[in-house]
């Protein structure tokens, strides 16, 4: 009877270790790791044949590619390193390199499966640069890889990084974050805003390819200017129509934009896939450490409940204003609204790569002719850095100019909704006859 009684007694008392234990066990392992997707997070630096796709990289078959993941951690700690990959075809040697410390492996598995490289030390909180290296082979490609696996104490406080395809998400998140400056007209113009002009200069060494300098933003169109190639810049004005459709072709002819006249350099056209509308273009040599000028004008018509908008383009060093286009939108009526600039990569491969523009002497001429200089801004960001999937990008003021950067995993941000103001110029506004644009 009390051998009965001893032996319930030890049975309870290891029931009642039973979760201590498996909590003990779960402790030791650790949680699960996080899984970073190629397709959003990964670049080839050094381009042979190796390709980023929604499924991950792919034809990497050149000892010389580099191939760049990151993500951004909120702490310093340990990160235990894994890939998940496959190799099509004999086997090979591969190495991943973070902040100078290199794990090398040899992998050889036909089929997709996660392969343990080793643990590194992340120093700070920050972005983690993660360099994939192919050192030898003996089949026709190093591997195929989908995922950055990454667990240990460097993630506690938190990671970022682009997490899903939903949306075509992985496009948007290598291009990275666009960034507004949203301007505070003076009281004394809000609403009957007629004309405004503005400034960019794109400090050298920033003009990257893929970038769109946006300088007079407003509801209903943009204009600014592009980085569209190693051979090709534009001068680019677009305006939407009121009907909502990434199809130009489905437009009823009621809601179309309709061009008025254009300069004789200009190109113009239809654009799609971001809304809808007339779009014109110039093709223009601008250069880095220059600056230009933009001036929008909006004539607003009651009657044909419609607006034209026109927009003029300078090289300052030239002195000349070039008309651009001038496009009719209907269902409008309304002087400029919600002006801003933006700064934005529209190139997915180029992502990884900052780039930074410099927005200056902002006026807005009312519709009594009255100039008021703008000296205010707030800073906003896109949807991908609002659901916190990259956070390279910050924005100010210095001296007399704003600036806005982004892209190129740096650490440094601005918080969303930043407000912005910089000094005064001290000067007059810029002599324009209106009377005299072309």
């Amino acid at each position: 009877m009390k051998m009965k009684k001893l032996t319930l007694f030890l049975l309870a008392f290891q029931l009642l270790l039973l979760p201590a234990l498996f909590a003990g066990s779960r402790a030791e392992t650790g949680p699960e790791p996080i899984t970073i997707p190629l397709g959003g997070n990964g670049y080839v630096e050094k381009n042979g044949q190796a390709r980023i796709k929604n499924d991950g990289l792919s034809n990497w078959n050149n000892a010389s590619d580099v191939i760049a993941i990151y993500f951004r951690t909120e702490a310093a700690g340990d990160a235990e390193l894994s890939l998940r990959l496959s190799v099509p075809e004999g086997s090979s040697k591969i190495s991943l390199t973070v902040d100078g410390t290199t794990l090398e492996k040899e992998v050889n598995n036909l089929g997709a499966a996660v392969v343990k490289l080793g643990t590194v030390k992340i120093k700070a909180a920050g972005y983690v640069k993660v360099e994939l290296r192919g050192l030898s082979k003996t089949g026709q490609v190093f591997a195929d890889v989908s995922d950055l696996l990454v667990s240990g104490s460097a993630l506690d406080n938190g990671v970022v990084y682009v997490k899903n395809n939903e949306g075509s998400y992985f496009h948007w998140g290598r291009r990275g974050p666009s960034v507004h400056l949203n301007y505070t007209i003076p009281a004394a113009a809000e609403n009957k805003v007629e004309w405004f002009y503005n400034e960019i200069m794109v400090p050298e060494g920033e003009d990257k390819l893929g970038t769109y300098y946006m300088a007079n933003g407003f509801s209903g169109g943009y204009f600014g200017m592009q980085a569209n190639s190693p051979t090709e810049r534009r001068v680019l004005f677009s305006i939407w129509s009121p009907f909502s459709t990434d199809d130009p072709k489905s437009i009823p002819d009621s809601m179309k934009v309709i061009l008025l006249k254009k300069g004789s350099k200009t190109k113009t056209g239809e654009f799609g896939n971001e809304g809808s509308g007339g779009q014109s273009y110039m093709i223009y040599p601008w250069k880095a450490g220059k600056s230009y000028a933009f001036l929008t004008h909006a004539k607003p018509n009651t009657a044909k409940k419609t607006t034209v908008y026109t927009a003029y383009f300078k090289d300052l060093e030239k002195g000349e204003w070039q008309l651009v286009a001038s496009f009719e939108r209907p269902q409008s009526a309304v002087y400029l609204k919600g002006i801003y600039s933006f700064l934005e990569n529209f190139s997915p491969p180029t992502g990884d790569q900052s780039r930074r523009g410099d927005y200056k002497n902002q006026w807005a001429v009312d519709a009594d002719g009255k100039w008021h200089e703008v000296t205010s801004a707030t800073f906003t960001a896109d949807a991908t850095a609002r659901i916190n999937y990259r956070k390279d990008y910050t924005g100010g003021s210095d001296n007399t100019s704003f600036y806005l950067k982004n892209c190129g995993f740096f650490n440094d941000f601005t918080p969303i909704k930043t407000p912005f103001h910089r000094k005064s110029t001290g000067k007059t506004h810029p002599a324009i006859d209106f009377s005299k644009l072309p």
